[in-house]
């Protein structure tokens, strides 16, 4: 005999809660990786890109060293004002299979080409205040990246849009201790906002809250298999929804540098940029079919939603961290040539998990794990004097990821990176300097060893990625 959703009555509220907030979790967590590693972006200098960031705060004549480290604006001799803006083409495309939690194929194409072109600027002022102090700041975009699959692809349980971004405010100071060594500090005002959507799997809340209530012993196993038919029915699989959610917040941090000239051809700069803790604000909107709604309006699943109907438009909060950083760079000056290196380090690890708190009680507090892992970030390049107004560069580097394949998402498919760069400055007088600089990344192959949405749909397969950089700056000394 047919069961009707009456049946639902019977099982616990909590438990049909629980079920129901699973469709929200997967559209409220951040991206799990982005453009250098996971959602990181370095791309805040021209001239330092054009040797893959080697030597990016000890190479000189570079007022991005405001917001890289402050101590080496001890280098700068009068005022300056600088502008940069870099050109992020990323690409990614999926190849794989989906199926939901009961093991049936979901429909769909492999979700086009979710990466795009975003433009990265930064702005920069440095002077001198005496023989020993120098102040500076900026405006950069040290987090960000954008990804949006086609709505009705395979994967679009896990995602379908994601975009974030952190804008950094930078104020600092650096102090001459000695000829040849200085101390730099920042104070830093961050906003970070997120907007992120993904489609519901209707049909899997449905049969989940069934599967749930039978494993609990609320209904028969006759029950149960009777009660997943009329659901089958009534919300078949491609009861698609749409969630969307949007966050932001302001919040503040702090770095230390510092700054020795070693010998007159040797420098070397170290660098400490703190974590900056967000709790995001925001709201969640959501796009429910018909025949759901006809379900949540039915009197007999009224008794489950006694806290209130889910899936309503409703604000709600998510902390989220910011890594810290420390950066090691050096630099060798020669009279026709410069060579540089750099070493970073980010600490990942403070991306443990995620936890949303709803302001609508029809959806309980829900935990999204992360357990991320630390990166290294390690650069060699160089400078080529042509002549006495041109300059050269190039530069390889290697960027590990935070992810792997057991944890990778497909917000923003990470791994490895290599990256091989060039570059070209043109000093056209004493007080104007252009820069340009190109880019290319090598992106290991991104293996998703079954990413599992918040409805417990399974994406499993690869991502082929890579990305280009093409970045202008312009420089005026007083």
């Amino acid at each position: 005999m047919q069961m009707s959703f009456r049946t639902l009555a019977r099982t616990p509220r909590s438990l049909a809660l629980a079920a129901l907030s699973l469709a929200i979790v997967g559209a409220l967590a951040v991206p799990q990786s982005a453009h250098a590693s996971a959602f990181q972006l370095k791309e805040d200098s021209t001239a330092a890109m054009g040797r893959a960031y080697a030597g990016s705060v000890t190479a000189g004549n570079d007022a991005s060293v405001a917001v890289n480290n402050p101590a080496a604006m001890s280098d700068l001799k009068g005022t300056y004002f600088q502008a940069d803006v870099t050109a992020i083409n990323f690409s990614a495309t999926f190849s794989g299979t989906a199926h939901d939690a009961f093991g049936n194929p979901i429909s769909g194409g492999n979700g086009g080409n979710a990466g795009t072109t975003l433009p990265v600027p930064a702005l920069f002022f440095v002077t001198q205040i005496n023989d020993k102090w120098h102040v500076g700041g900026g405006l950069t975009v040290p987090f960000g990246f954008q990804t949006e699959y086609d709505s009705n692809w395979v994967g679009r349980y896990n995602a379908v849009n994601t975009k974030l971004e952190s804008l950094d405010a930078t104020l600092s100071a650096s102090y001459d201790v000695t000829d040849n060594f200085s101390l730099g500090a920042s104070v830093i005002a961050q906003r970070t906002s997120a907007t992120l959507t993904s489609a519901i799997n209707f049909n899997a809340v449905g049969q989940g809250l069934i599967q749930q209530a039978a494993a609990a012993g609320q209904i028969s196993p006759q029950q149960a298999a009777a009660l997943s038919q009329t659901v089958g029915a009534v919300v078949p699989p491609g009861s698609d929804g749409y969630a969307s959610v949007k966050g932001n917040d302001w919040s503040y941090g702090w770095q230390l540098g510092a700054y020795w000239k070693l010998t007159p051809q040797d420098k070397l700069g170290l660098n400490y940029h703190s974590k900056i803790g967000h709790t995001l604000e925001g709201t969640a909107n959501f796009n429910v079919p018909d025949n759901v709604t006809a379900v949540l309006s039915n009197p007999a699943v009224a008794p489950l939603l006694a806290g209130g109907v889910p899936f309503q438009h409703t604000t709600g909060t998510a902390a989220l961290t910011t890594p810290a950083t420390a950066d090691l760079s050096y630099w060798h000056q020669a009279e026709t040539f410069g060579i540089g290196m750099d070493l970073a380090w980010t600490q990942w690890s403070v991306l443990k998990q995620l936890q949303v708190n709803y302001a609508n009680p029809a959806q309980p507090t829900t935990i999204e794990p992360f357990n991320w892992r630390n990166t290294i970030y390690a650069a060699v390049g160089g400078d080529y004097y042509l002549t006495e107004k041109v300059t050269l560069r190039a530069g390889v580097s290697v960027d590990t990821t935070p992810t792997n394949a057991s944890n990778r998402d497909p917000r923003v498919p990470d791994s490895t990176r290599k990256m091989v760069s060039f570059g070209i400055g043109y000093k056209a007088s004493e007080h104007f300097e252009i820069n340009a600089s190109y880019a290319h990344i090598f992106v290991n192959q991104a293996h998703l060893n079954g990413s599992v949405s918040s409805t417990a749909d399974v994406l499993t397969g690869n991502f082929d990625d890579y990305g280009n950089l093409l970045s202008l700056s312009a420089q005026y000394k007083f």
